[in-house]
């Protein structure tokens, strides 16, 4: 990761499922098959999952610490979570920011964490006062980098130039909606600062809330899932059937899946390190790990680019 020393694997796998759809034992075999694979680049937020029923947030980073504890692993991983969306802990002050890492750390059971994300922007809170208490826990020894997750390229850029100014730490990545079926606004937006700043991308819905697994195709049952709304409505569309067939193509081609595909292409895009995709299963995530070294021709980028240049981000969720 670039104006950093994180060496990360090139598939981060999110906790949003953890405490959620995967229970704790789940969530532990999920997170032993990952690191098996050679996995070390491991991605929640104290918000998760508070949407899910006696959920409140924090139950994703507490499955994660006390697998982190019983594992003893905690120095061979980049873990990354977030401030700023929990119920009773959002905006980006300093008053909730210097609350809300004491509380992550402590569910993590660590004391320091790589990557601090500020999970979306704060308008009502000045970027000098969410940047300089962020530089204080760095100085503290509590995060090691920050990035910005939903923030718009305007905010990237003065954010960078704040922080240049007055000497603060600076954002190393970003963390936004990007996929083969939503490419707006990153590559519009937030695309040209990645690339005049050097800053990384690691882009949450890789897989467009599970349509580009190839498991939601038009006039077929759609299973089970939190999301499936979203990902039936991609498939309703032309060119989400066109996207599919292309992923088709291309996973028959290398013997693969569709999943491992969509997220090869994202690794094949300008300033994308390491896409974000969770889990359900340790068996959905057999299907995702090859998605971390598949290497696409430039035949194979250009034929997915071409199906999917039109797609437009219309998903107003953000996590």
């Amino acid at each position: 990761m670039k104006h950093s020393n994180l060496d990360v694997f090139p598939f981060c796998l999110g906790g949003s499922v953890f405490g959620w759809t995967a229970d704790k034992q789940t969530s532990f075999r999920i997170l032993d098959a990952y690191i098996d694979s050679g996995g070390n680049f491991i991605d929640t937020a104290d918000s998760y999952s508070q949407w899910a029923p006696s959920n409140s947030g924090g139950e994703s980073e507490s499955i994660l610490g006390e697998w982190l504890i019983a594992r003893g692993i905690r120095d061979r991983l980049v873990i990354a979570t977030k401030v700023g969306r929990k119920g009773d802990l959002t905006g980006l002050s300093k008053k909730v920011v210097q609350q809300a890492v004491e509380e992550s750390l402590r569910r993590l059971r660590t004391d320091y964490i790589d990557l601090y994300y500020t999970h979306a922007d704060d308008p009502s809170t000045p970027l000098e006062e969410t940047l300089s208490v962020l530089d204080g826990l760095i100085s503290a020894g509590k995060v090691r980098y920050i990035g910005a997750s939903n923030i718009t390229g305007p905010r990237l850029a003065e954010a960078l130039e704040i922080s240049r100014q007055s000497g603060f730490a600076s954002y190393v990545a970003v963390q936004p909606p990007f996929n083969l079926m939503e490419r707006e606004p990153f590559e519009s937006d937030l695309a040209p600062v990645c690339e005049r700043e050097g800053i990384s991308c690691v882009p949450y819905f890789a897989l467009a809330q599970g349509f580009l697994t190839g498991k939601y195709r038009r006039g077929a049952p759609a299973p089970a899932s939190v999301r499936s709304a979203a990902a039936q409505a991609h498939g309703s569309t032309d060119r989400g059937q066109a996207v599919l067939r292309a992923l088709d193509a291309v996973a028959a081609e290398h013997d693969t899946t569709l999943a491992a595909v969509a997220l090869a292409w994202l690794r094949s895009q300008p300033h994308v390190i390491a896409p974000v995709a969770s889990s359900k299963t340790p068996e959905q995530l057999n299907e995702l790990i090859p998605g971390a070294t598949l290497r696409l021709t430039e035949n194979d980028v250009r034929r997915l680019d071409k199906v999917s240049r039109s797609a437009t981000n219309t998903d107003s969720q953000t996590f």
